[in-house]
């Protein structure tokens, strides 16, 4: 279960000693030199002597209450940065309540007088695969077709269905332009069937087909092949006197329109108020674009806006898209343990966290995307249904930085680039115990560490300190190698009046 790898070159050679049993660390005797490699790990000796790096020796914590970690690795040294959302305070904390929201229907009527309202880009007597016809120019292909009903035909019934076969990833139906259902892929399985009862007239009956992607394959075999969109068949069925009746219209004459009209109309970019509502907004409701001002918030931090309570969508900032987003479809609620352990063969269902919650509900706004003399406008394309009302603004700084090495290496503590570090809460030279926010101190420990860091740290954006008994102090500890704990505060030292406003 240990193996020892040498690569050699120009006469040099950089060695890789390995620990494949997944719960039981090993000592490793080296060409006469002892390494303890931890269960499941690799480390790495670029000269074949001195270990710089261990997989098993990167601590990582994790923070729950919705907050980010953040990992930088050199060395041996890890940091957990825990970051923390301000409130924007730009308006003064009036958000949400004081979002002020207009907004305006998506229409799915495709068909007007028995013309197709816009441009048709093709028309095939087949169902096309959707990536072909939209050319990654949206996310969203129009299938319309036309059947035509004699009063006699065996398929008008009371229990007439429309069935559709799709490769995803959502689809929504209209028959004689009403919307007769919606559904969408779960879990990555994008290959569903779609059925929804249907009331037919006598004559013509329009039907249209939306169907929509939540992005495209970037990675696998012949992942450029792999079908999009509806593949049929596309079904009209009904059941008389115990006989299936069922009418194929897969070769149908099919018209295709790409994108939205508030795409191609370019809502997201709109700057007047023509055509939008300012009273009556309604939530919970498909097919609406929404669209409020808000100020940029103070500093430089990151910013990111809060879509908690909306659906499935598309959002955009002055007019550049921030992408696509969806806290309506939640995680299992089961999978998720309170402990975790990555040793081993990889399994997806190991060390899951965020169950029965949003996979994501927080979503970066470029601060280049933000104008500082004037307000900034907020759109959303809501398509399945949500409520604007929750959505705020806010920055990530910050709060606290933790930092793990190992003797022999440097320990680098970073804050933000406005921040500094503030305090020094924790610092243990010896055999430290705990993690990010819970270190203790061990059974022996240096007495002068914590003065060492606090005079070459505190005041400081960032620090390195070689992790050694000469700068640190003896520690007294008699095991092969000494770890160095340190756990700091960041505080932001610019002031509002120098900052982009």
């Amino acid at each position: 279960m240990t193996t020892a790898t040498i690569y050699s070159y120009a006469g040099k050679s950089i060695c890789f000693l390995g620990n494949a049993h997944p719960t039981n660390d090993t000592t490793i005797n080296f060409q006469n030199v002892e390494y303890n490699i931890p269960a499941w790990s690799v480390s790495v000796l670029p000269d074949c002597h001195s270990e710089v790096y261990n997989t098993a020796k990167v601590r990582m914590t994790l923070i729950i209450d919705c907050r980010v970690i953040k990992i930088r690795v050199k060395n041996v040294n890890a940091q957990t940065s825990i970051l923390v959302k301000k409130q924007n305070e730009a308006d003064n904390g009036a958000e949400p309540n004081l979002l002020n929201w207009e907004w305006m229907y998506e229409p799915f009527k495709q068909i007007k007088d028995g013309k197709i309202i816009g441009n048709v880009s093709i028309t095939a007597s087949q169902l096309l695969d959707q990536k072909v016809v939209t050319n990654d120019t949206s996310d969203y292909l129009w299938y319309i077709t036309s059947v035509d009903v004699q009063k006699d035909d065996p398929i008008l019934s009371n229990n007439t269905k429309l069935r559709v076969k799709t490769n995803g990833h959502l689809l929504h139906a209209f028959v004689n332009g009403k919307p007769v259902g919606s559904q969408y892929a779960e879990y990555g399985k994008y290959q569903f069937d779609f059925e929804a009862n249907v009331s037919l007239n006598h004559g013509k009956n329009d039907i249209t087909l939306l169907s929509g992607t939540f992005g495209l394959a970037n990675y696998g075999p012949h992942f450029d092949n792999v079908q999009v969109g509806i593949s049929g068949p596309v079904l009209l069925t009904a059941s008389k006197e115990n006989t299936d009746i069922i009418k194929n219209i897969s070769n149908n004459s099919w018209s295709y329109k790409v994108g939205l009209h508030g795409e191609i109309a370019k809502h997201y970019k709109q700057a007047s108020g023509k055509g939008w509502y300012t009273n009556g907004l309604p939530t919970e409701t498909e097919f609406v674009w929404y669209k409020t001002l808000f100020q940029s918030p103070i500093g430089n931090d990151p910013v990111v806006v809060d879509l908690k309570g909306l659906g499935k969508g598309q959002a955009w900032v002055n007019g550049n898209s921030i992408g696509r987003y969806w806290p309506k479809y939640l995680a299992r609620e089961d999978g998720c343990n309170s402990t975790c352990d990555y040793r081993g063969a990889y399994d997806p269902k190991k060390c899951v966290t965020g169950c029965g919650e949003p996979s994501q509900r927080w979503y970066h706004i470029p601060r280049s995307f933000l104008t500082y003399d004037g307000p900034n406008t907020l759109v959303l394309f809501e398509e399945l249904g949500g409520n604007p009302y929750n959505v705020t603004f806010a920055t990530i700084t910050i709060e606290k930085a933790c930092a793990n090495a190992y003797e022999g290496n440097m320990l680098e503590l970073a804050c933000n680039e406005n921040q500094v570090i503030s305090e020094v809460k924790f610092a243990s030279f010896g055999l430290p115990v705990g993690n990010c926010g819970s270190f203790t101190k061990g059974e022996c420990d240096s007495s002068d560490v914590l003065s060492v860091i606090k005079s070459q740290c505190v005041g400081q954006q960032s620090c390195s300190i070689e992790v050694s008994e000469r700068v640190l102090g003896p520690s007294g500890c008699k095991v092969p190698q000494l770890r160095l704990a340190v756990d700091a505060l960041c505080g932001t030292t610019v002031t509002t009046e120098i900052m982009k406003h």
